[in-house]
């Protein structure tokens, strides 16, 4: 019965567990911590990432824009003036009326102007057959740039800009082919186009242009958080905070936004119209009109058609002319965005998202082509400067990674864990042995106690009656062999357990030297013969001739108490047996090894306790209520001392009984 409060295994196990948890739990949660840290300031720099490749967008959209708005009114025309107003001025053709159009603004398809009374035109033609002599061009090109006008009048056709009419290609003017035509017979042809297509002025065609970016309200930031919330974006308080503050502040090239204003220019033009028809034929030059020109700051609005509209209002005289380009709006955000955000670190984690008034109307991923909207968090978020102050960008996190030191982290808190485990797993171990090893102590204590008990009081009774005298002659002879045995069963008792100390602290020093089979076999004969008949057991001993002559290298002394422990273990579990008989023999096995055999004839040893016999104190039972006798401690000490000459020990199955074989080395003699 365990005393109240020992540890158990089980205890032990929760003990163990317990400790565990205190120490895991903590290291768990401050990897975890660290890593979100980590993971934190990986966000943030991407973050940062997004707001420099916000700035460089802005930065180049206002270079484009800068460059339209330093376009002057006259640019809009075929023709422009050139020239030093000091040496005498010029007419050339307008840089706007190039073709293919040249413009630095991606996705770009043409200028446009929209006059007063709402006649469309544009600078890739002429507006007046006085042109004729910057008209001159082949005759497919100049069909090209009819397809191009009329491609443009089409497009704000369809989006209620101007009045939609049929077009006509010069080709269609006359019937005839256009590439024999002069000059002036192409004007003609095109001034026949527009004199059939042409619609009445009227001013209120304008108001189409005064009705963009104000028939859809801008969303406010408490909205576009909303879609995010709609479109699967999870963001935290703390990081909506953060974000809206991001959004509502512009970014640095908004300054620009804040200096472009009205201005006035002054314009010089040829004046085409109302020239007399000899000042025609003459070709003298065009004379110039002077006059000014207030133009508003460029606006940029997105059709019904997905193209973009960059426009401005522009008075001369009292009149109001619209002045714009028309966009592609799949180039233009594929340059704006796509070139300036795939190919680096935050395309790899990222997805743009381009918003024009709330909605989104473009996704980028890594390799900057339009993906599907999906789940993440949100990175960052920022409007572009005006004219694209309708035009937000808007970054969501697909794969955060885990940041600079993460591995490492996550490497040592696995290190940790695996270290916290195995430690207590061999601590668990080693406390499980102690805690083993504690009872079988005490298991030994009981043992010997009782083992050197029962000798000394019949030492002592017997000694009492001889020096009282009660004895007989006869009776003394018997008590006398009778204190003789009990004193070598003491010796033997008291020889193991010094042996098994010095084994304990490595302090056996055994004296192996080469000695004859045969003659070991006498002197084991002769101590352990007396033993076995003086128990009341037949002895039998046999030597094998094959091996007499062999020599072992073996302590004389230890082989001797190896075959007296494993004799006395045959005596005391077979002492109930019918037939009570003890072999003793030696025979070789195979070329290398002879073998040492103590058999007997008793109940013999379950299969599974074979090996687990030969450890320390094991012994089956309480050894306060065993019936036989022992310490535990002498087939421990058989089968070390027999590893100490290089030997080896085993129990075999007997039928009946049990046969336990030492087997050593012979010496190999040349």
């Amino acid at each position: 019965m365990r005393a109240r409060g020992s540890i158990t295994p089980a205890r032990l196990r929760w003990l163990l567990g317990a400790l565990f948890l205190a120490l895991a739990v903590p290291s768990a949660l401050l990897v975890l911590h660290t890593r979100e840290q980590l993971q934190w300031e990986s966000l943030h720099r991407h973050r940062q990432l997004a707001e420099d490749a916000v700035q460089r967008i802005d930065a180049q959209v206002q270079r484009w824009i800068d460059v339209e708005e330093a376009r002057g009114y006259a640019d809009y025309g075929f023709l422009t003036v050139s020239g030093d107003p000091a040496r005498g001025l010029g007419v050339q053709r307008s840089p706007l009326s190039a073709f293919p159009p040249q413009s630095e603004i991606p996705g770009l398809l043409g200028w446009f102007q929209v006059d007063a009374g709402g006649q469309f035109s544009s600078p890739l033609l002429p507006v007046s057959e006085d042109d004729s002599q910057a008209l001159v061009m082949a005759g497919e090109e100049l069909a090209q740039r009819q397809a191009l006008h009329d491609s443009l009048y089409e497009v704000l056709g369809r989006n209620s800009l101007v009045e939609r009419r049929r077009a006509r290609s010069l080709a269609d003017a006359d019937g005839t082919e256009i590439d024999g035509l002069d000059a002036r017979q192409q004007m003609q042809a095109a001034n026949e186009i527009r004199e059939a297509e042409a619609v009445p002025a009227y001013a209120p065609s304008q108001a189409a242009f005064d009705r963009l970016n104000v028939a859809e309200p801008k969303a406010e930031l408490g909205k576009l958080a909303e879609s995010d919330a709609q479109s699967g974006a999870r963001v935290s308080a703390e990081e909506e905070r953060a974000e809206r503050k991001m959004s509502s502040a512009p970014p640095s090239s908004a300054l620009a936004q804040q200096a472009r204003s009205k201005r006035v220019e002054t314009s010089v033009v040829p004046e085409l119209l109302g020239r007399d028809e000899a000042a025609a034929k003459d070709d003298a030059p065009p004379p110039l009109r002077i006059f000014e020109s207030e133009l508003d700051p460029f606006e940029l609005a997105r059709l019904d058609s997905e193209h973009f509209l960059l426009f401005r209002r522009v008075w001369r005289e009292g009149q109001r002319s619209i002045q714009g380009a028309l966009i592609d709006s799949d180039a233009f955000l594929r340059e704006l965005a796509g070139s300036s955000y795939s190919g680096g670190a935050l395309a790899e984690m990222s997805l743009l998202d381009v918003r024009w008034q709330g909605h989104s109307i473009r996704r980028f991923g890594a390799t900057g082509d339009a993906l599907p909207a999906r789940d993440g968090r949100a990175l960052h978020r920022a409007r572009l400067s005006s004219p694209l102050g309708d035009m937000e960008l808007s970054w969501t996190v697909l794969r955060l990674p885990p940041g600079p030191g993460a591995v490492l982290v996550g490497w040592a808190g696995a290190v940790l864990f695996a270290v916290l485990l195995l430690g207590f797993l061999l601590l668990y171990r080693l406390a499980l042995r102690q805690l083993k090893l504690a009872r079988q102590q005490q298991d030994f204590v009981s043992a010997v106690s009782h083992e050197l008990k029962t000798p000394l009081t019949s030492i002592r009774m017997y000694a009492e009656l001889l020096r009282a005298g009660w004895a007989t002659e006869a009776k003394r002879v018997e008590y006398y062999a009778f204190i003789h045995d009990e004193s070598e069963r003491l010796s033997r008792l008291i020889a193991n357990v010094l042996q098994l100390a010095r084994l304990e602290r490595d302090e056996l020093r055994l004296e192996l030297r080469p000695q004859r089979v045969d003659s070991l076999f006498d002197m084991l004969v002769s101590r352990v013969r007396g033993q076995i008949e003086g128990a009341g057991f037949e002895a039998s001993f046999a030597l094998d001739p094959a091996c007499a002559d062999l020599q072992l290298q073996v302590d004389a002394d230890a082989l001797v108490q190896i075959l007296i422990n494993l004799v006395d273990n045959a005596l005391k579990f077979s002492a109930t047996a019918q037939r009570r008989r003890v072999e003793v023999g030696v025979a070789p096995v195979g070329k290398e090894l002879v073998a040492f055999s103590v058999r007997d004839f008793g109940a013999g040893v379950p299969a599974s306790q074979r090996r687990r016999i030969f450890q320390l104190f094991v012994r089956g039972g309480n050894e306060l209520t065993r019936e036989t006798s022992g310490t535990g401690i002498g087939l421990a000490l058989v089968q070390q001392l027999a590893r100490a000459m290089g030997g080896e020990v085993e129990c075999v199955a007997a039928q009946p009984g049990a046969e336990f074989c030492l087997r050593l080395p012979r010496v190999q003699i040349a």
